[in-house]
């Protein structure tokens, strides 16, 4: 058979149903072995290589599968570069297949920039943000290559791994008896020996507090997590991008950081033990100047990664370096003891605050979340839709939200919510994203609409790239350059993108025009458009200047509660 074909019998054989991608010349045979196979594996067009990229994120992050998407040489290749990106940040499990010019066109180490048409070196560009990215050479190689590929992006850390193929590669004939394969050794880190430490530190503790991470998103532990917490009864916080683990736990007090909710920053700053679990602790979560975070506890940091292990936060932390897996099958079996009075502190603190930064976006994601079913993937773009999401939603049972974390993507929701949707057999799936953002990747809106997706986009349109438009606010003397409608901004009219696309579309301005909204809309088999127009100023609140301590975030809380708040222990 020929190469492209047996990629795409290999991918079947690995349980993958759904690629994501856009045609090109240097992808024409792989595209062919596709549709010959499309009883099993469908190819799903995207209407940009970015838009595929961050549907295959969605796919993965979804699935637990590896996601995959192609495109071809060139310009279809660097397309995809931001997805990658995405997915090496937040450790998301992806294959890319990139076309390349014949062998026999191409620069090989010829000084000329380019001798093939579109020839790019992909590999060399995107090796600092993957886990593996080659060129593969000769046709014998494919088996081992993808053996590789496969294992590298679903062990250790998990992410993004790339493979560049030629195009004679890939109409190159092949036995595929003969080829030969990658035997992968795994070695795991036993953190058996350090549970009992974790144990006796976690009995002489007197206010633990464990900190929810996206590694146990990614390690597809979050139901086992939550169980855990629920019979040890400890206080818990999160990061803002796995803020749906544990959500409906009782003493879940939300995630931490620079626009993260005071409660769960106070808490860290209270805490005599805290134990991180997948988080990366990088400065949006624990502040510019780390050793402000959790002063006056010890901190025991879970981590697969020894890369992230070495940043430290404390200079006397301990590090178990771990699959989250098997720390969490250990942690199951552990006992310890009472800590009433502590959470009685916790609920207190919460008491004192509540309420204190409710803004009217907030009220409108609180009431959008009411309308949405139980067991539904939510995404969302980055800006100020993405932390009033994090901030307001109320999780309801089996629902799960996506977020780009650390690469911090606009035009992510959309195309992730194709592929989460694609991923969950078209169950119906909601996309939050701002009117900067939806138009990063608008163009996906034809892929909704031409597969009858059920994807529900809610568009938060506050008419400016309100985050930025607040930093100028803040320091450049509110000259709204580029942000607003007034400095050089637009919007289009959104009613009749969703009209070209075919899509229904509903208008809301109030609390009380989403509350009008049939909630079977978001339980239906269609595509559906809801703007919600915003026309005020918007801003995030809590929001940390840089330097300061996590718990004493703008606006500031008047310095009377602020001091209360401080000085309450147990």
């Amino acid at each position: 058979m020929t190469v492209s074909d047996y990629i795409v019998e290999y991918l079947i054989s690995k349980n993958i149903t759904d690629i994501f991608g856009y045609p090109g010349g240097m992808v024409t045979y792989f595209m062919d072995s596709l549709s010959k196979r499309s009883n099993c594996i469908k190819a799903h067009l995207a209407y940009h290589e970015q838009g595929a990229a961050f549907a295959a994120c969605g796919y993965a992050q979804v699935s637990g599968k590896v996601g995959v998407a192609y495109a071809t040489s060139g310009p279809g290749a660097t397309n995809l570069i931001t997805g990658i990106c995405n997915a090496y940040f937040d450790s998301i499990p992806t294959l890319f297949i990139t076309g390349q010019v014949n062998t026999f066109e191409s620069k090989s180490d010829k000084s000329v920039r380019q001798r093939g048409f579109q020839e790019t070196d992909i590999v060399s560009i995107v090796k600092p943000v993957t886990k593996y990215a080659i060129k593969i050479e000769k046709a014998e190689d494919i088996k081992y290559q993808l053996d590789y590929a496969f294992h590298t992006a679903l062990n250790g850390r998990k992410g993004p791994v790339l493979l560049d193929i030629p195009m004679n590669i890939f109409r190159a004939e092949i036995e595929p008896e003969v080829l030969g394969r990658y035997f992968p050794t795994i070695s795991q880190n036993n953190p058996h020996q350090q549970l009992n430490m974790l144990i006796d530190m976690l009995n002489l503790s007197k206010k633990p507090l464990i900190l929810l991470g996206n590694g146990i998103k990614t390690s597809c532990v979050a139901d086992e997590m939550y169980k855990i917490i629920e019979r040890l009864k400890i206080p818990v916080i999160s990061t803002m991008i796995a803020v749906d683990v544990a959500a409906e736990y009782k003493y879940n007090y939300g995630f931490i950081g620079a626009y993260g909710n005071r409660t769960a920053n106070f808490l860290a700053s209270k805490c005599d033990l805290l134990i991180s679990i997948g988080a990366r602790l990088d400065v949006r979560q624990v502040g510019a100047k780390r050793d402000n975070f959790a002063p006056h506890a010890r901190i025991i940091r879970v981590d697969i990664d020894p890369g992230e292990l070495s940043y430290c936060v404390h200079e006397d932390e301990i590090h178990i370096c771990t699959d989250i897996k098997i720390f969490v099958k250990l942690l199951s079996k552990i006992v310890v003891e009472d800590y009433s009075e502590w959470i009685g502190l916790c609920e207190s603190i919460r008491g004192k605050l509540a309420g204190i930064d409710v803004k009217r976006p907030n009220c409108l994601v609180k009431e959008l979340g009411s309308l949405i079913p139980e067991n539904t993937v939510i995404t969302t773009d980055v800006g100020q839709n993405q932390v009033w999401v994090a901030q307001s939603l109320e999780f309801k049972n089996g629902q799960r939200i996506l977020f780009s974390g650390g690469h911090g993507a606009m035009g992510y929701s959309l195309p992730a919510a194709v592929g989460a949707c694609i991923a969950s057999s078209k169950r119906p799936t909601v996309c939050f994203s701002g009117d900067g953002g939806i138009q990063m990747n608008i163009q996906e809106l034809m892929a909704v609409s031409s597969e009858k997706l059920p994807i529900k986009i809610i568009l938060l349109n506050n008419y400016s790239l309100g985050m930025i438009r607040h930093f100028q606010e803040m320091y450049f003397d509110k000259n709204y350059t580029q942000t607003t409608l007034s400095g050089g901004y637009a919007v289009p009219d959104f009613s009749a993108i969703a009209s070209a696309y075919g899509i229904k579309y509903i208008c809301s301005e109030s609390e009380e025009d989403i509350q009008s909204i049939d909630k079977a809309i978001f339980e239906s088999d269609e595509p559906v458009f809801i703007e919600v127009k915003i026309k005020e100023d918007t801003y995030v609140f809590p929001k940390l200047e840089f330097g300061k301590p996590n718990q004493d975030q703008e606006p500031l809380l008047e310095r009377k509660l602020y001091d209360e708040i401080n000085n309450m222990d147990i």
